[in-house]
């Protein structure tokens, strides 16, 4: 891979920017379209330097032209300018191309690490004298509805044990953004070249958080919304780091991986990850901004530092923040509470699906999230099983006036809104619904 940098041009600039600009994966393995101008600060800059580059777009739009929700997020105007050759770029280059007065922002490829709970294999069912689910009152829930086939929710994270007998027949779209040829990849494991349409998960967390949403309930409790449908969608590797295993992506294949959920038809997104901010633009904000104007609900994973460390997409405007309680409803210390957090679930001993069609238990807000995401699917299936719609609004609303406070204020800095009670939640849907 030539060295890449992504760039987000001013608006003021759509009439002088280049026309029919080619997808940067398509454009990889298919030249007929090249592109090697940008606008004229720009070229004279790289002319400078001698550097030669192509123009392709960082985002492959839905439809043959740009929608009104693409533009209305800037999908249309960032762009992954690609060198033609390996150049020796200096340190103060990007310092330069951001210094461009037509340029909102600029940055070279940047891998994001999250680190991923260690699952220990477990023949056990049960861990914890009761249930996560009966701590949400999920049973009552269930009368309603166990899911709907024609909700999706993605689980963009290390993929999922696709053959596992607990998902078996609930998964559909699966794709694989992983991809980090020509990268330093020195300590990672497993598959980490050439994205595809397998999205096999070598290390289990995917495939343990696609459990909590939908397992059949053969060998494990029933997931949370079991008829419902998940889409794997890989976007994590695995690297070793000293004694721990992270899970590290390229943060713009991640952002590819949430258009493609959102535009395959994703009615929830799972994130059980965080990205810490680096510069040049906060992670994922310009398509988390297009998947809400889409109604998609985002739901992420608050962070497992315990500190108040701002992990994305959590700390997004729009997105669900979930942190993690005990077997008895407390934050477990490991909760981070950066993001504004909007409520918990159990994330303490969870046991659920693993790789290679086995179980495992883990703790962690990767496991809390699913908990919430499995909830928003299961309420969004109830509203269209009734004929209704259920807006981002809607969920927010519900979850805000329905989930159990822990102390005497409304909301709470480490356990936002209180913990998921599914039975009010349920009879505050039934009631905006009818």
């Amino acid at each position: 891979m030539k060295e890449h940098l992504i760039i987000k041009a001013n608006k003021s600039l759509n009439n002088d920017l280049p026309s029919n600009v080619p997808y940067w994966e398509d454009f990889i393995d298919d030249k007929s379209v090249v592109i090697d101008s940008l606008f004229n600060e720009f070229d004279a800059l790289f002319n400078n330097y001698n550097y030669k580059f192509w123009v392709t777009n960082e985002f492959n739009s839905k439809l043959n032209n740009w929608g009104d929700a693409e533009k209305d997020a800037a999908l249309d105007r960032i762009y992954r300018i690609i060198y033609q050759e390996d150049y020796d770029i200096p340190d103060d280059f990007i310092t330069k191309v951001r210094a461009l007065p037509n340029l909102e922002s600029a940055r070279p490829l940047l891998i994001g690490k999250t680190e991923l709970p260690t699952p220990i294999l477990s023949a056990q069912s049960s861990v914890t004298s009761g249930k996560p689910s009966d701590m949400l009152f999920l049973q009552y829930a269930q009368l309603f509805t166990k899911g709907d086939a024609e909700i999706k929710i993605a689980v963009l994270d290390t993929g999922v044990n696709m053959n596992h007998k607990e998902l078996q027949g609930t998964l559909v779209n699966p794709a694989d953004f992983v991809n980090l040829k020509g990268l330093d990849t020195t300590n990672f494991i497993g598959d980490y070249l050439d994205d595809d349409f397998e999205p096999e998960d070598d290390v289990g967390h995917g495939t343990h958080v696609s459990g909590i949403i939908a397992a059949k309930g053969i060998e494990m409790d029933e997931g949370i919304c079991p008829d419902c449908k998940i889409m794997p969608v890989r976007v994590l590797a695995t690297m070793k780091n000293g004694n721990k295993v992270v899970g590290a992506g390229i943060i713009d294949n991640i952002n590819a991986g949430i258009k493609y959920a959102v535009d395959k038809g994703a009615d929830v997104i799972n994130m059980s990850l965080g990205i810490k901010h680096t510069g040049g633009g906060l992670p994922h904000e310009e398509v988390i901004k297009y998947a809400l104007s889409k109604n998609v609900t985002i739901v992420a994973a608050s962070g497992n530092d315990g500190s108040s460390q701002k992990y994305y997409p959590g700390a997004l405007p729009g997105v669900i923040a979930v942190g993690a309680v005990d077997s008895i409803g407390n934050v477990t210390n490991f909760s981070s509470y950066g993001a504004d957090i909007t409520v918990v679930a159990p994330g303490l001993n969870i046991y659920s699906s693993y790789t290679r069609n086995t179980y495992a238990t883990a703790s962690g807000t990767s496991q809390a999230s699913p908990f919430v995401c499995g909830a928003v699917g299961l309420m969004k299936s109830y509203a269209k099983q009734q004929g209704k719609h259920l807006s981002n609004e809607n969920i927010k609303y519900i979850l805000k006036h329905t989930s159990d406070k822990v102390d005497s204020h409304l909301h709470n800095e480490k356990a936002g809104y209180g913990l998921l009670n599914l039975a009010d939640a349920f009879k505050l849907l039934n009631h905006i619904i009818h």
